[in-house]
This record gives structure tokens, sequence and C-alpha cells, in this order.
């Protein structure tokens, strides 16, 4: 008999977009660069003093273009940042109080920031399935929200493995064709077992006239087995927009989603999503409402035990009060600190690479992990990769010594990148955030440490979202919020800068 080594494969190949531009100016930059060079030397011809009063405000101009941060963040950008919080502070946009006592009209507890003009509304898929919508009216777009309950990768075979992420990898290329798709968003979310569905599966069905020792014995098990597990759920968010100009009646909207929700569910079963469904507006409000409350989270799945509803509606989701603070995030009974990417894990990777991530933190009431997705189309990608392509070439036949090496290495990624989006791959691009919720200020230190931990096992690099925590912990809900969507400057003039 032979023994045959037993191959594991792994992946990677994700690579951060080019910025177009000479070196860390960027675009504009760059156009301020050769526009500043053509006026100095035009005022030259007058004088020197006079070309001297053009260069040197062009230079500081430039100087904080250059300097950027290691997730590439400029110095305007970094002052941008301070002086919209300042603004909001002193505003007094980082309270937030509601209900019946509250200056709020309505008297309800609506969710606050970016969620606070969403509306909810409820449609039937082809299966006769109530799935929740919920319209961001503001930019005219409507998200719906699958839930899905993964198989998970223990006792499973690695070639089992690799259909799955091959399978993941379609459906997120799928996601290109979708027509009017925005985003989406993969959100894992994890925290420890109440006991509640435990105590109302095992309790009920003990027989009146059982022996007191195994009565006993059933009521330490629903008593001691929560507190050494835990629950997770995993929910996907799509979002879609309206083309500006094109004027649709949100029940035609909803007409349109219904056709699509039998088909992204059984992608989503083919990648190992075990059992996919959509989630209700009541689900929705649900989720949302443990989240700023996770004080709730028992009572919630009490009530949902005992009458299979709760009647939660969206506008009774949100705190009754939050704070923002710099690096806090304050609601209701949790107290929550949001964490972005900077830095994807270099080389390649195996499929567990996010499991330590992705299971309960302890110490941590709840915990959210979300990968944000924005798919582009077909068009758009075969152009980026193309201009990588060229740029990666350029790179390793111009550099010397480490940096030749390390272009070439650049070379083939970007090589093998164009044969796989030439073979009918998709172009995605993604970034991950990252929420942690604990009981006390006090506790947020600990956590810190715990994370930092995970994100050392993971092999990635994250900040924390620092005077945007109230942004950020709404991005990583199941209720489609996009950050590229949310900000003043569009995203393309980002891009340039």
């Amino acid at each position: 008999m032979s023994t045959q080594a037993v191959t594991h494969p792994t992946y990677g190949n994700w690579r951060r977009p080019r910025r177009p531009g000479l070196g860390p100016l960027g675009l504009v930059g760059t156009f301020g660069v050769f526009g500043g060079l053509v006026v100095t030397l035009l005022a030259s011809l007058i004088s020197l003093y006079a070309a001297l009063a053009v260069l040197v405000p062009v230079a500081l101009f430039l100087v904080p273009l250059a300097i950027r941060t290691q997730d590439g963040r400029n110095v305007y950008q970094l002052m941008a940042l301070r002086v919209g919080w300042w603004r909001r502070k002193a505003k007094g946009s980082h309270l937030y109080a509601s209900g019946p006592l509250s200056s709020r009209p309505g008297g309800r507890f609506r969710p606050p920031g970016l969620l606070n003009k969403v509306t909810a509304t409820e449609g039937r898929d082809a299966y006769d399935r109530p799935f929740g919508v919920l319209h961001h009216r503001a930019r005219n777009q409507y998200t719906i929200v699958l839930g899905c309950d993964p198989d998970g990768g223990a006792l499973v075979d690695p070639g089992q493995v690799d259909v799955w992420v091959a399978l993941w990898g379609e459906w997120l290329a799928r996601l290109a064709h979708e027509p009017g798709l925005r985003g989406a968003t993969l959100i894992v979310e994890t925290a420890p077992d109440p006991g509640t569905r435990l105590a109302h599966e095992v309790l009920p069905r003990i027989h009146p006239d059982a022996p007191a020792a195994a009565r006993a014995v059933m009521e330490e098990v629903v008593e001691r087995y929560p507190t050494a597990s835990s629950e997770m759920h995993t929910y996907v968010t799509l979002t879609y927009g309206v083309p500006p100009g094109h004027k649709r009646k949100p029940e035609d909207v909803i007409s349109d989603l219904a056709i699509r929700i039998p088909g992204l569910l059984s992608g989503l079963v083919a990648a190992g999503g075990g059992t996919a469904y959509p989630l209700s507006a009541e689900r929705i409000a649900e989720v949302v409402r443990v989240a700023y409350d996770p004080a709730v989270a028992a009572d919630v799945l009490d009530a949902r035990a005992r009458h299979g509803r709760t009647g939660l509606e969206w506008d009774d989701a949100g705190p009754a009060a939050a704070v923002e603070t710099v690096n806090s995030y304050q609601h209701d009974s949790g107290v929550s600190r949001t964490w972005l990417l900077t830095l994807a894990p270099r080389g390649t990777v195996r499929s567990s690479v996010l499991r330590g991530m992705l299971e309960a933190a302890p110490g941590t009431r709840r915990k959210r992990v979300a990968l944000v997705y924005r798919p582009i189309d077909p068009g758009t990608s075969a152009r980026i990769v193309e201009a990588d392509r060229r740029s990666a070439q350029f790179m390793a036949t111009s550099g010397r010594g480490m940096v030749r090496a390390r272009a070439a290495s650049e070379m083939l990624a970007a090589e093998q990148t164009a044969a796989e989006e030439a073979s009918g791959a998709g172009l995605v691009e993604f970034s991950l955030m990252l929420t942690v919720t604990v009981d006390s200020a006090e506790e947020l230190a600990g956590a810190e440490v715990t994370i930092r931990n995970l994100n050392a096992a993971s092999r990635v690099s994250m900040r924390p979202a620092d005077r945007m925590q109230a942004a950020a912990f709404a991005c990583t809900l199941p209720a489609g919020i996009l950050p590229w969507e949310q900000t003043l400057i569009p995203h393309e003039l980002q891009e340039a800068l």
C-alpha cells in the first residue's frame, strides 16, 4: 500500500486597487503637479518672485496629498473626519433620545443615525414566504435580508470545502449581473446562548411522573449548558438602487425582488449556506432591536418561543438613548466599538483563516463580523484588470533589487487575475468591519485585547473607527447600509484623491 500526501487548497490573490497618478498623490494630485509646473513656468517669465508666489501655494496644497496612513488616507481626509466630528458634537448630533418622553415626532423608538429615514415593508416571494424590504428613501434604495445556517467546516473533507468556496465565488460573480444591485453584506453575529430555546425544548417534555433524579439532571443541563455554548446567526443583505430618472412604485420593486429571492437562496444553499430563507420585516426589527439593547435578547427569544412571533415593528427597533464618543458608541444596555479593515491577509491563506474571528469571543455580549462587497460590472472589471496588468508589467521592468522582485510577484498575480476574469470570474471590491458589544465602557479595554489577538491569528490589520462609531455600528447591522453610498464626496472622486 502507498500513502499519498493530502493537499490542502489555498486561496488569495486579492489586491488593493491601484490608485491612478504619480505615487501617493493620486489623480487630483498629479493634475495639480503638472498644472502647477506649467503655471510656475509661465510666472517665471515675469519674475522669480512671481514664480515663487505660485510654487509655494501649490507645494503646500500637494504635500498633504502625499502624506498617507497605512490604509491610504491623506491629511485632508483625516482633517475632514475631525471637522465632521466637531460639527456633529457642536450640534448635539452625537446624542440621541427617543420614545414618548423625547422631542422626536411620533413618540416611538426609531433607529438613529443612518437608519432614521429607513422604512420597512413586506412582500411575498414565489413560495409565499414573507420577506422584509427596507426602503432607504434618501437614496431610493431597497434592501432585502436573507438568513442562512451554514454547515461549518467541522468533519468536512477539504475537497468539499473547496467546492463550497468555488460556489461562493460563483455566487459573488453572479451579483455583478444583478440589475440595479449596489452592494451586498455578509454578517456573522455571535453571542452567548441565553438558554431560552433549550429551556422551552426540554422542560415542557419532562414527564410529571419522572424520577426525581432524572428531573434534577435535566434541570441542571438546562441551567448549565448555555454557559458553555453560544449562538451564531448569519445574514446576507442585498441593496438595490433605482437609477436616477426612473420612477418606479415600491410595489413594482417588491414584486421584482420576490422573483429574484428563490434563485439567490439556491445559490447560498449550494455554497454551503445550509438552510437559507428570507427574513420578514418583524425578524429584521428583532435583530436590530437586540443589537441596540442586548439585555432583551432572552425576552425576544422567549416571546418567539411562546407565541411564535413578537409583533415588533421597525419603528420600535431603535434604542431609547444613545451617545457617540470618539472611540465608542453607548446604546441602552450595551457599549460598542467597531474596527475597520486596513490590510487583508497577504499571500495565500487557507479556508479557515477567519474561523477564530467568526467564533464567539469570551468576555463580550455580542460580536458581529461584516464582509462588505461591491460588485463591479463585467465591462468595468475588464478595464480595471487590464490597467493593473499594464501597471504591474511596468513596475516589474523598471525596478531594481528587492523592489523588482516584489513587482514581479505582483505581475504574476495580475496575470492570474486577468486570466480568471477572462474565463468568467467576477471582480468584487470587499472590506471587513467588526463590532464588539460589552456591558460597560470599562470592559472595552479587555475586548480590544481579544480583538487584537483575533486579528493576529487571522492575519488581518484593523483600526478603530474613531469619530464615526455610530455610522460604523449601523453598517454592521443587517439593514443594507453601504459605506460608499453615505459619503458627501462621490466614491469616484474619493478614488481620485
